[in-house]
Parts: structure tokens; C-alpha cells; sequence
């Protein structure tokens, strides 16, 4: 008898969640190491010590579980907003430290670096990615500058960090793949720092003046 008629006959299994935990573990660690194609149901449910069907019982697809293993526990809103309030003149290195610790945490990097992995060879993979970033990464970083390109400010800020991440978590190229996290915040941080608050040049023809101060969403 597999693991899913046992469940269906007996009701809620014991240990139910320590099992979806198990699968989720194993999905994660299999979308970081082989991405999203190449990861099988059937993989990741042997990885777990479970019966296929019980995987697709707790999350219907492959592609429900990639997007329930990609639920990461930072708040990129919440982050630029503690940032913003402890004194905005600092948030760029505020942000990019706040991104750093959330990825050398083992557990967090392993989601993060399944995101990005995958992204870059699946479709699939890339529209779930996408729309991750636009309702938790830049819908919040755009409500919260409160500027007429705040969406361009948010995506520049995505696109550095992004690339950050490829260098130092992905591909690990040296010296960035080893390089202190407080070296890297103080070389990021003013970068950042500009995307966010200061000038960023002309664009389609209209200069994206640095603004008079800080908006008051980042100075309260």
C-alpha cells in the first residue's frame, strides 16, 4: 500500500507536517542543485523517503511545489522600511546589508539560489520568478519611495542585487564569492543608496533628478 492510499484511508497522517517539510527540503535542495527542468517529482520524492503520489497529494504539481519552495522569509518592504525610519541617509547600505544577511543564512540561500537557477533556464520557472519579485520585492520597494520612477529605482536596486547574487552565490567568483559582508555593503551601500533617493540620469528623455529631500514615506 503506497504512503498516499495509507493517508487517504487513515485521514490526516501522523507527522503530516514533518513530511510536507521533508518534501519541501528536498525540493528546494533539488531546484538549487539541477534547477527546475532537470528536478523530477520522482526525485525529490525518493530524496524525502516518500511515495510520488504523496508529493503531488500535499501540492498538486511540479510547479506548485517550486512555488511553494520559493517562499523566503524576508520582506523586502518591511526591510527598506526599518531601514528608511533608522536614519534615511544610510538605507543604501542599510538595504544591502539586510539583502546579504539573507542570503548567507544556508536555508534562505538554498531557496534563493533555486529562484534564480531556475529562472534562468525554464519559462515556467521565470514567470513564477517574476511575479515573486513584482508583488514582494518591487511592488513594496515602489509604494514605499512614493516617486514618479520609483519603478525604475526599484528594478535598478533588483538588478544590482541580482547580479551581486549570481557572482557571489551562483557562479562563486573570487573575490566577490568570499569577500566579507561588511566590504561589500560599504562598496555596494552608495550605489544602492542613489538608485534609491538620488540622480539617476536621463531616461527616455527626462532627467530622473535626484529629488529636493528624501520622500517623506523614507523619512517617517
Amino acid at each position: 500500500m503506497t504512503a498516499a492510499a495509507r493517508t487517504r484511508r487513515g485521514g490526516r497522517r501522523p507527522g503530516e507536517s514533518d513530511t510536507r517539510e521533508a518534501i519541501l527540503a528536498a525540493a528546494r535542495n533539488a531546484f538549487a542543485e539541477l534547477g527546475y527542468d532537470r528536478a523530477t517529482i520522482r526525485g525529490i520524492a525518493a530524496d524525502a523517503a516518500v511515495d510520488p503520489a504523496l508529493v503531488l497529494h500535499y501540492f498538486g504539481s511540479k510547479d506548485e511545489l517550486f512555488g511553494a519552495a520559493l517562499e523566503i522569509p524576508v520582506e523586502p518592504g518591511v526591510v527598506l522600511e526599518r531601514a528608511a525610519a533608522a536614519n534615511p541617509d544610510e538605507i543604501g547600505e542599510r538595504v544591502a546589508l539586510a539583502f546579504l544577511e539573507a542570503w548567507e543564512p544556508p536555508d534562505s540561500r538554498q531557496r534563493l539560489v533555486a529562484m534564480v537557477r531556475s529562472a534562468t533556464i525554464n519559462e515556467v520557472a521565470l514567470g513564477m520568478v517574476r511575479e515573486y519579485l513584482a508583488r514582494r520585492v518591487f511592488g513594496p520597494i515602489t509604494q514605499l519611495l512614493g516617486l514618479p520612477d520609483a519603478e525604475l529605482r526599484a528594478n535598478l536596486v533588483g538588478a544590482q542585487f541580482i547580479g551581486l547574487a549570481m557572482m557571489r552565490y551562483i557562479t562563486c567568483i573570487e573575490p566577490i564569492a568570499s569577500a566579507p559582508v561588511e566590504q561589500l555593503v560599504a562598496a555596494i551601500g552608495p550605489t544602492v543608496q542613489r538608485y534609491l533617493t538620488g540622480d539617476i540620469g536621463t531616461v527616455g528623455g527626462s532627467a530622473g533628478q535626484a529629488p529636493t529631500q528624501v520622500p517623506a514615506s523614507l523619512a517617517r
